[in-house]
């Protein structure tokens, strides 16, 4: 059993935002929320005669509530029903770059809170809430709680298959990775009856009777807000509708809900967007992610950093910087690792079956599903990272375990092979797309606003190195060499074709990933022994077992597959293989220039030459530190360990200028 589910519940339970101001508004009614110590009193005869010479009204004036300090010439021509408290209002409150009064003008307010320098006006009702202090309301229509709300939260959500075999019932802090294990519960039904009673323990303690606003909080120009809280400094500007929902935020990463958008049944985290007509139901956005250009995202879960715009998302979990910036459609789509994009057109998902909608897709890290693409369910890439599924490719059910590949629609019929295949280009990304890889590697990792998630951006870790060792063991154990394969003759190739020239070379590019990535470790792992002076430790550098799991990986690989039992030449090697990673870098975004300048008259013009290109000259610039740290290792470790220099590691790799495979 995973307790950390359990665990992640309680935890968010324990620091919980919603929670602590839930709690605070049904120990006393708010005040304490909305007034910090403050006691209300009743309003004096003579703050009754003011008020009403001012426009006011009162269903009873006794039951009417005000603090020491309360200014009656900052509440005109507004109306109370039933228990209303307000705070002090003595100062201004900025608003579209004007500083307005704060008070009560021209609403209506039926069993509220009012915090302390608030502005209430044009609100034509306010009902069972309570206001933080410097709150907003502006230009509004009815902005109220009906009975008892948890704010969205607990709503089940039908990720992956649409009939509900996934369900998803989340809570405010929900992370993808808590999310995508409540996906993989199957059967386990001890853990998912303690996640669900943990949850209704959190439920519980969301659940208010009165809508909350939280201090700095904005609500313009919006018809209806009904059952929802509004997170410290949350905007909520022109919307439409937001119901049963939670807004987390903080002065830092406000919330925002905006320009006609719509929300219901939502979470909203910490900086994440809804804008432009976008319409979000039934569904989680977590830190820093947003929905805008008229999309439309129901029952989904969209990872830290993600986007949806112009298209649709449905059933769907969306792990961090999945991008849909067009007119798309994702269904069923469980895509927890994420850093991936959708082009114009792609239809990811639909029922093709004609049956009951109860199929679903696992995307792959990194997937890139291309321009007109047609991905028929259900099917698995989660084996797959950083595939390319090419424009208008229309890929079968299947199961592909070949990452960095292009799946493309074929340029010429093989008779043995189905019609409907596609070709797959094992380890193309490696070897002609590398630029890609080197640009969104570092691209995410500096656009990166999550503060809570956990973000591994390196492309080349232990879990994707894993999948390109099994995709050498099957490329390398076919029976017999032929001209075109499929899976008949190499599992795991999903329902494409692989030409024999494409074997060989995926394998070599497999191969000199691998190699790379183990002596990246290698060096590493000797300049931190280095630094530290182990004389004993390095001596067994590639001997000795190691409780760093990322090393340990790195060493069996390097002792187990590929042999290495000397630092000094492992060493010696990665210095030439930084060099010809650079060139694969620069030759990959150069086919670019001579393809354009082929086409387009003035390309060259408008387009700076792959030299000059910013990445470019950020891997070179990278090639060339680790490089002159290698040449400053190798010193430390002949000195450190007693061994003579080893051969070729200056002379004669200068001046390499061979591809990634040689």
């Amino acid at each position: 059993m995973d307790h950390n589910l359990v665990a992640q519940v309680l935890q968010a339970a324990q620091h919980s935002e919603l929670l602590r101001a839930v709690l605070s508004v049904r120990q006393d009614g708010g005040c304490a929320f909305a007034l910090g110590e403050q006691i209300p009193r009743p309003l004096t005869s003579a703050e009754i005669t003011q008020l009403e010479q001012q426009g006011n009204t009162a269903e009873d004036w006794e039951r009417i509530r005000v603090v020491e300090g309360f200014d009656p010439r900052r509440v005109r021509n507004s109306h109370f029903y039933g228990e209303v408290t307000l705070g002090r209002f003595l100062g201004t409150v900025r608003v579209g770059g004007v500083d307005l009064p704060a008070g009560i003008f021209n609403s209506t307010l039926a069993g509220c809170v009012v915090g302390h320098n608030s502005l209430v006006r044009e609100v034509r009702l306010l009902a069972n809430h309570v206001l933080g202090e410097g709150v907003v309301l502006l230009d509004c229509g009815q902005i109220a709680c009906e009975g008892a709300t948890n704010f969205g939260n607990g709503t089940p959500l039908p990720i992956g298959p649409e009939t509900g075999c996934r369900v998803v019932r989340g809570f405010a802090e929900i992370d993808v990775r808590t999310a995508t294990l409540l996906t993989r519960l199957g059967r386990d039904v001890d853990l998912r009856r303690a996640y669900e009673n943990a949850l209704e323990d959190y439920l519980s303690q969301a659940t208010c009777a009165r809508g909350i606003v939280a201090h700095g909080a904005q609500i313009q120009a919006t018809p209806r807000v009904q059952n929802t809280y509004v997170g410290p400094h949350a905007r909520i500007t022109g919307a439409m509708l937001v119901a049963e929902s939670t807004l987390l935020s903080s002065q830092a990463e406000p919330t925002e809900v905006s320009t006609g958008a719509v929300v219901r049944s939502s979470v909203l985290q910490w900086g994440s967007r809804i804008t432009s007509l976008a319409v979000v139901e039934r569904s989680i956005l977590t830190e820093h992610s947003h929905v805008e250009r008229h999309a439309k995202v129901t029952d989904c879960i969209l990872g830290p950093n993600s986007a949806v715009g112009g298209g649709e998302a449905t059933s769907s979990l969306l792990g961090p910087f999945v991008n849909c910036h067009h007119q798309s459609l994702l269904i069923a789509t469980v895509w927890p690792e994420g850093k991936g994009n959708v082009a114009y057109g792609a239809n990811v998902g639909s029922n093709h079956t004609s049956r009951v909608p109860d199929q679903e897709c696992w995307a792959g890290e990194g997937m890139f599903f291309g321009l007109g693409v047609n991905v028929k369910f259900p099917c698995d890439f989660t084996r797959a990272p950083y595939t390319v599924v090419a424009s208008g490719a229309s890929l079968l059910p299947q199961r592909c375990v070949f990452p960095f590949s292009l799946i493309a629609t074929p340029s010429n019929h093989h008779p043995e092979v189905s019609s409907a295949f596609m070709e797959i280009f094992p380890g193309w990304m490696l070897g002609e797309n590398l630029y890609a890889l080197w640009r969104n590697e570092a691209k995410f990792r500096a656009r990166n606003k999550a503060r809570r998630s956990a973000i591994d951006f390196a492309v080349f870790r232990p879990e994707t190195v894993d999948f390109m060792v099994a995709a050498c063991q099957r490329l390398q154990s076919i029976s017999l060499i032929k001209e075109v394969y499929t899976e008949d003759d190499i599992d795991g190739l999903g329902k494409n074709f692989l030409l024999e020239a494409n074997r060989r070379r995926a394998l070599e590019w497999y191969r000199f990933f691998i190699r790379y990535y183990a002596l990246c470790g290698l060096m590493d792992r000797a300049q931190q022994l280095v630094a530290k002076g182990e004389v004993g430790c390095a001596l067994r550098l590639l001997t000795a077992r190691s409780e760093e799991g990322c090393w340990e990986h790195q060493r069996r690989i390097l002792v187990d597959q590929l042999g290495v039992v000397d630092v000094g030449a492992g060493l010696s090697e990665l210095y030439s293989l930084q060099e010809r990673i650079a060139l694969a870098v620069e030759e990959s975004r150069a086919r670019d220039d001579r393809r354009g300048t082929r086409i387009l008259d003035d390309y060259a013009e408008m387009h700076p030459p792959a030299t000059q290109d910013e990445w470019v000259q950020k891997t070179w610039s990278a090639v060339r530190q680790r490089q002159t740290e290698l040449l400053e290792l190798h010193a430390h470790w002949r000195h450190l360990t007693g061994v003579a220099q080893d051969v070729g590691l200056v002379a004669g790799v200068m001046d390499f200028h061979g591809p990634i495979v040689a």
